[in-house]
């Protein structure tokens, strides 16, 4: 009799180990939806249903253009192949917060599956409405705090923190008790800038929370804020219709900016090195302070001097020698013409000395230049006068037809 081939003596075969299978998103989330038949609260079904989106579209890839969609339509399928009540129950939450284009699907799909399986407990078709809204807004107006009541199945507040700084983002979204705006005077430190809350039209409030909510979406790489994804899908549903238009930038008119350089230089003193970083620094506030191009606070001259300066900006010895002193009289002038107390503008001041030692090293950081300033410089070196547009753009051509000739050369 022939011995046995590939089995060792005296013992059994081994098992083939497999690699546990993966489980797919929509499988993950059908799953994590039987706790939705443990509860009876609507409010906490639809978080749970906004914390199941937040998470599809805060690890989507950039490539992915509708990452909840796919999600909806994956757990619709599941859900029409495999009824279940706790399939159902996630139909029913995920309906409530999903994109405005995904509701009819998914509400056509909970009325099928209602006719063999029965509604979670906290099915209502009782709508939210909100009631009363206030906003508070920091001096500098650069961050702000909104809170949006609603009465319904349960009462709360819907409540967002943006920042403005650097572009319009959310930092913090949550959902809290009704009344929770009351305290928000017993929140601050009394050593923190003022920022005091006012009640405000509730559309206006909601068409804040929707235009920062766009914003905030456009931003790469995505929030990994648990906060903010896990309530992102919840607020997008009570303000999506109240997106307003973009708003549309109209820049500080000539004249108006004329008038603010001379009036600093009246006061600091007129020369050429003051005047150059003047026009700069409102260069800077024109288009990159959404408040206005006066509204400094410490974040903007952060991003001023650590940012927006070594990258974009190329500054002769004078000038770079000149900058703090002159930038200190500029966050003084402009935040003095905005009203704000000498004391907090002493804050946006301080914040100069803070940040000019990382300005000194990114200056000076070639790897980090623009390519706007790559030019520049190399112009700069080649003793091109940069105020004057027609030797600029002759040394551009020549610059050109240089590289063009060094890229062709074996």
């Amino acid at each position: 009799m022939p011995k046995s081939r590939g089995r060792r003596k005296g013992g059994k075969s081994r098992p083939v180990r497999r690699a546990p299978r993966q489980l797919h998103p929509a499988d993950l989330l059908l799953r994590d939806a039987r706790q939705l038949l443990e509860i009876d609260d609507v409010l906490t079904a639809e978080t749970l249903a906004s914390g199941w989106l937040g998470e599809a579209w805060s690890t989507a890839a950039v490539t992915e253009r509708e990452p909840e969609h796919q999600l909806c339509m994956q757990v619709t399928g599941r859900a029409c192949t495999t009824p279940s009540p706790h399939s159902l129950a996630a139909i029913d939450a995920l309906a409530r917060v999903a994109p405005a284009a995904d509701r009819s699907m998914l509400t056509d799909t909970l009325h099928i599956l209602a006719e063999t399986q029965p509604l979670p407990a906290w099915h209502t078709v009782e709508p939210w409405t909100p009631t009363v809204a206030w906003r508070a807004v920091d001096v500098y107006d650069s961050e702000r705090v909104l809170f949006i009541e609603y009465d319904g199945p349960r009462p709360h507040t819907l409540m967002a923190h943006t920042y403005h700084v650097g572009g319009l983002m959310i930092d913090k979204l949550a959902v809290l008790n009704p009344g929770a705006a009351t305290t928000w005077d017993q929140l601050r430190e009394p050593d923190e800038a003022p920022m005091p809350l006012q009640s405000a039209p509730v559309a206006e409030v909601l068409a804040d929370l929707a235009h920062a909510l766009r914003t905030t979406d456009m931003t790469w790489p995505r929030t990994d804020d648990e906060d903010v994804f896990d309530h992102r899908a919840l607020a997008w549903s009570r303000c999506r219709d109240y997106l307003p238009e973009w708003p549309e930038h109209a820049g500080l008119p000539e004249q108006g900016r004329r008038q603010l350089v001379e009036d600093f230089l009246t006061d600091i003193g007129s020369d050429d090195v003051s005047r150059s970083l003047a026009e700069l620094f409102l260069d800077y506030g024109d288009g990159y302070i959404g408040a206005g191009p006066l509204c400094w606070s410490p974040g903007e001259v952060m991003l001023l001097l650590t940012d927006w300066l070594p990258r974009k900006a190329v500054l002769d010895a004078d000038q770079r020698n000149a900058l703090p002193f002159v930038l200190r009289r500029w966050l003084t002038f402009a935040l003095t013409q905005q009203g704000i107390d000498r004391q907090w503008i002493s804050v946006v001041v301080d914040a100069v000395d803070t940040f000019l030692p990382e300005f000194h090293d990114a200056f000076d950081d070639e790897t980090a230049w623009g390519p706007a300033k790559q030019v520049a410089a190399a112009l700069a070196e080649r003793g091109v006068d940069l105020t004057d547009r027609h030797a600029v753009d002759d040394a551009i051509r020549q610059l050109n037809a240089e590289q063009l000739a060094h890229r062709l050369m074996p």
